[in-house]
């Protein structure tokens, strides 16, 4: 037999060589897959690209979460496979499993249901802390309003005992509310986003954004905090440009041992999926929205979905969008519908100026968009839940993934498209239960338009996986 030496350089990286042309080209072929979007860049387009990326290159560099895959090629192949392990650091720990009163030590905050009281983890917070805890490097996905930001706390509490964590988030409205919880149950914890940088703390908290940032600019301040890590968390990571955390985490943060990730949603896309397979570990547990709602975690929803009759065509969706988003008229009838909501409501729109103009026609309506500040959000997002008839827009880009706002009864979609993760991410803002909300009614807002038709077919049968019931209306608004 042919042997091929599997040479282990990280957590991450891995390069098998000894390999024939014909077998490194048949797994470059194989796991090969189309970025998502590629088909629009003009390389593709002039047929100078085919728009994939391979897992698999040439020269036999891969990565050690595709071995499963790849051995058994091999081995049909006939080759007798030896393994060069490179690592000159710890890569094994003792990390015991937890108990529901495991941070009874600690009380729950003011704002919470739960406020002055030791804190008890819940089963299935505690079940899913073990299968971290049981497998180094995985993936969980675990519904949006479970309890992400305690489960990550714990986490990093137990890598503490062997050196520093690192926290990634993918918004800034994360960061600090994450923080807060890290603080309150005594960890040594700094954030790094915007202005705060501050390194030298036993645990970090950031954006994503931020790390890329100091890699491109800052590479010694990046340096500083990825020194002594043995623990990255990855909180929503599905919401992560995929290529950007891939690059993150197989090359300057490559050599931390426990890798664990959180998400409401999986991505579709191979691709992206791939990236979070490589880069973290596989997904190992599935706490799904339907089950929470089951416990009683989770409010019960309904998604009612309106179909505005439009009666015009547009050459593209995007077009289509301008139409749908831009016309006043149809602006005022939204307006109209969403002062008719009985409860503090949150819509969320995709665009800026159509957002604003939205607000306009609604008397103490708040905006929200990027460029909001982070703290004004906060007080916006928390004033919600001590209001009885409070209004919020926001665009979808800072309020569809790590908000906590308990006390909402409506949540407006306005045309949020075909996006799995856009979707069930956002419905997940309504999901959380408050002092006085056992249910949240869902709106998604879309047209008999040719583009926005197609896409509700894709949120229909979102929602059936999802178990949400729906009920769709047409609407004859002009």
């Amino acid at each position: 037999m042919t042997t091929a030496t599997l040479i282990i350089k990280d957590e991450v990286n891995v390069k098998i060589v000894g390999l024939d042309a014909e077998t490194r080209r048949f797994l470059n072929n194989k796991f090969k897959f189309e970025k998502p979007g590629s088909r629009h860049i003009p390389a593709v387009r002039l047929g100078r690209w085919d728009g994939k990326i391979s897992f698999f290159q040439m020269g036999g560099s891969t990565f050690i979460n595709l071995l499963p895959e790849i051995l058994p090629i091999l081995d049909s192949y006939g080759y007798d496979i030896e393994v060069d392990d490179q690592r000159q650091y710890s890569t094994s720990f003792n990390l015991e499993p937890v108990t529901e009163d495991w941070l009874s030590a600690y009380q729950w905050p003011t704002g919470h249901p739960l406020a002055g009281q030791p804190i008890a983890l819940r089963d299935y917070q505690v079940s899913a802390i073990n299968e971290f805890l049981a497998n180094p490097q995985s993936i969980q996905c675990i519904a949006t309003g479970a309890g992400k930001s305690i489960l990550t706390a714990v986490l990093s509490k137990k890598a503490d005992l062997y050196g520093r964590s690192i926290l990634i988030v993918p918004s800034k409205s994360l960061v600090t509310q994450t923080e807060e919880d890290y603080i309150n149950v005594g960890l040594d914890v700094g954030v790094v986003y915007g202005d705060r940088k501050e390194l030298n703390k036993r645990h970090t908290i950031c954006t994503w954004q931020s790390l890329n940032s100091l890699q491109k600019e800052k590479p010694e301040a990046l340096a500083d905090i990825v020194d002594g890590v043995v623990c990255i968390i990855v909180d929503e990571c599905h919401t992560l440009k995929a290529d950007k955390l891939k690059g993150l985490l197989t090359e300057v943060l490559a050599s931390v041992p426990l890798r664990w990730a959180v998400s409401g949603t999986i991505p579709k896309e191979e691709h992206d999926w791939r990236c979070l397979q490589v880069s973290v570990g596989d997904v190992i547990n599935k706490i799904s929205a339907a089950e929470l709602q089951e416990k009683g975690v989770l409010a019960d929803c309904t998604v009612n979905i309106l179909q505005l009759k439009d009666y015009k065509e547009f050459r593209s969706y995007q077009e289509e969008l301008k139409y749908l988003l831009d016309t006043d008229q149809r602006l005022e009838y939204l307006a109209k519908m969403v002062r008719n909501l009985d409860g503090n409501t949150l819509v969320l729109i995709d665009r800026v100026d159509p957002g604003k103009k939205l607000t306009e026609f609604i008397p103490g309506a708040t905006f929200l968009s990027g460029s909001t500040k982070a703290k004004q959000r906060k007080e916006q997002y928390v004033e919600v839940n001590f209001s009885d008839n409070k209004i919020l827009v926001a665009t979808y880009g800072i309020a569809a993934v790590g908000i906590n706002i308990t006390k909402l009864h409506n949540l407006v979609l306005i045309e949020p498209g075909k996006s799995f993760v856009r979707v069930i991410q956002s419905i997940g803002r309504g999901l959380r239960k408050g002092f006085d909300k056992e249910r949240v009614e869902i709106w998604d807002i879309t047209s008999t338009c040719k583009f926005s038709k197609r896409h509700l077919t894709k949120r229909k049968q979102y929602y059936a996986e999802a178990d949400y019931p729906y009920s769709v209306e047409k609407v004859d608004w002009q």
